[in-house]
């Protein structure tokens, strides 16, 4: 039985890839009945390896449980009525097709929102519609690119740019389509109506890089350059132990003068130019230069329990395959054995949000193209078809 905070909630998933997979998954995992609409050839993250069998690749099964896959062609008369049938049974319809698309279709949110005034309308996609970039094609690393991620990663140009070595754009903008989508429900349950939602790449991930690194120009007239120097840092990195590596930062001025007793200098607490965060926060560099040197001395256990003891912020660096026998993880059962009924023994992340009511839960696994359209399209009415989905 569905258990979650979204219980009773259905919807109409139009969408591909990373960001609006992600995002629905998140609702799919609260509760909702997500219903994933697929072309003939499906979501193009189908087709990525590794994959035991075609159309079922990794990136899929992660992003993809607790949802049903209808088969239709969205362009076809046939296609849009079926298309209709279900979003009169829907909350939300959430979709990541550009604009001028989702017109042509009339799936648009002038459309859809007055045939079905208590709709939530979200689109996702690389830019706002309220701007000259509206329409341009976006994915991933393009946003990375626009956003002043990959110029971040170059160290703020004094490098060469680079991508974080993960869809992070997506997955980012993955939560704000969340968390809009909640937030409008919640307040249609206030209002009885629906309303339509803009979700861009290129804006989210600007905001979400703006809250620290704007830093000096935050004020006008500007009070610096942005980009905050502690991330910029060029000794901010794991630091080397003489057997390993370990991830360390003394925060708060407990933490530091603390830090300084286990280094032998206590003193140094006291010192002008360390005494004070605004003061730390000009000498970064300095600082981090003697952690570095300190970190050297002594082996990463050593260092584990000294820092446990001092309270001051810790972690080893981990691969990922170490993450897979994780002490932590493997005491919440975090990693979770699973049987699908086409590719077998899964290995997956479980879910990290506890609810104390309202659990989350994984009901569904993620489904093989078109696995649901003949059971979702009969429940509505809909004429029965051949092959994975209806065409004409």
């Amino acid at each position: 039985m569905t258990t979650g905070p979204l219980a009773g909630v259905r919807v109409i998933d139009l969408t591909a890839v990373g960001m609006g997979p992600m995002a629905t998954q998140l609702l799919g995992d609260y509760g909702a009945d997500v219903i994933k609409v697929e072309s003939a050839e499906g979501d193009v993250f189908r087709h990525v390896t590794p994959q035991r069998h075609h159309g079922m690749s990794h990136a899929y099964l992660n992003l993809n449980r607790n949802k049903r896959s209808v088969v239709l062609d969205a362009k076809s008369e046939v296609g849009r009525d079926d298309l209709m049938a279900l979003l009169e049974t829907a909350d939300v319809f959430v979709s990541n097709m550009r604009a001028p698309a989702l017109r042509r279709l009339g799936l648009d949110a002038n459309a859809l929102t007055a045939r079905f005034p208590r709709l939530i309308h979200c689109t996702c996609y690389g830019y706002s519609e309220r701007g000259p970039y509206a329409g341009r094609a976006a994915v991933d690393d393009t946003i990375q690119a626009a956003s002043g991620v990959a110029w971040l990663q170059g160290n703020a140009g004094a490098t060469a740019p680079e991508y974080v070595k993960t869809v992070v754009a997506d997955k980012v903008v993955g939560l704000y389509v969340a968390n809009a989508i909640t937030s409008a429900l919640y307040e249609r349950e206030k209002s009885g109506s629906g309303q339509a939602i803009e979700v861009p790449m290129f804006e989210c991930m600007v905001s979400f890089l703006a809250v620290e690194h704007l830093a000096g120009k935050s004020y006008l007239p500007p009070e610096g350059n942005t980009g905050y120097a502690r991330l910029l840092n060029e000794f901010r990195r794991p630091f080397r132990t003489l057997d390993g590596y370990i991830g360390v930062v003394p925060y708060t001025d407990g933490q530091w003068k603390r830090f300084f007793e286990l280094a032998g200098e206590p003193a140094l607490a006291a010192d002008a130019r360390y005494s004070t965060p605004p003061a730390r926060s000009r000498h970064f560099p300095d600082l981090y230069a003697y952690v570095e040197e300190i970190l050297a001395r002594k082996s990463t256990a050593e260092w584990l329990a000294l820092l446990d003891e001092a309270d001051i912020p810790f972690a080893p660096v981990k691969s990922l395959d170490e993450l897979l026998d994780d002490p932590h993880l493997n005491a919440l059962g975090f990693w979770q054995r699973v049987e699908h009924p086409t590719e077998g023994t899964l290995i997956q992340a479980g879910l990290p949000v506890h609810f104390s009511r309202t659990p989350a839960s994984v009901r569904r696994h993620a489904p093989s193209l078109g696995e649901h359209t003949d059971e979702l399209l009969g429940a509505i009415g809909a004429f029965r078809h051949e092959g994975p989905g209806r065409q004409k």
